[in-house]
């Protein structure tokens, strides 16, 4: 039961590092926003929800925290857990000064075409696209490199989920041989019961067998010596 509740607390663990780096990732496309504000809208509705995601986990872990039998399971869960509130708290500081950076950028960039003209808001727009798909390639390699780490992590909780699926089986194979043993104890116990009880009828049947002896003896010789009684 302890090892399934440290499975558990690993699994949960790891989903809060994943949604602090997708935090990470969508708070740095606010700073680099550069298009319109339903674009800056759209990334703050996905952090909005990351953040929702990390948050449950967070009181998860806090539950499983106070459900551990030992003191120091559950220092150590609460301990983790508070360092992922604070970086929490610190990611949405990030957040708020990378909003008011991409505000304060595009009400300038919109400033800017309105006085420059066409021409202006031409060359905008292709720097715009310029900076959209270097964003866009940043995203991916960030998005990659997120991957392999979630793939390690989900072999190294499939490791220890086979690891404790062995211990089971070990427990319960020898839990069938002390079934066994108990088993055969029983029968042996049994058959010493039964020799004890066919001892004492054989004892029995000799001494009767010997007593009648000795009476035909005794009548053979009363016979033969004493003819007249």
């Amino acid at each position: 039961m302890a090892a399934s509740s440290d499975v558990h607390v690993r699994i949960c663990g790891q989903e809060m590092i994943k949604y602090d780096l997708e935090i990470k990732a969508l708070i740095q496309d606010i700073v680099e926003c550069c298009g319109s504000q339903a674009e800056l809208l759209e990334l703050n509705s996905a952090v909005k929800n990351k953040f929702t995601q990390l948050r449950k986990r967070i009181q998860d872990m806090e539950q499983m925290a106070k459900e551990q039998d030992s003191e120091s399971d559950k220092s150590s869960i609460l301990a983790e857990t508070e360092a992922h509130r604070k970086q929490m708290l610190s990611n949405q500081t990030a957040w708020r000064k990378a909003n008011l950076a991409c505000k304060l950028a595009i009400d300038n960039r919109e400033k800017d075409e309105l006085l420059n003209g066409g021409d202006a808001s031409v060359r905008q727009r292709k720097a715009t696209k310029e900076n959209l798909v270097q964003t866009s390639s940043d995203i991916t390699e960030s998005l990659m490199s997120i991957s392999r780490m979630m793939a390690q992590q989900v072999n190294q909780s499939e490791e220890t989920i086979d690891t404790l699926a062995t211990s089971s089986r070990t427990v319960l194979e020898t839990n069938e041989e002390f079934k066994a043993m108990t088993s055969t104890i029983h029968l042996g116990r049994k058959l010493i019961l039964k020799y004890n009880r066919r001892e004492l009828t054989d004892k029995l049947l000799i001494f009767l067998a010997l007593a009648l002896f000795f009476a035909t003896v005794l009548y053979i010789l009363k016979k033969r010596l004493f003819p007249f009684i």
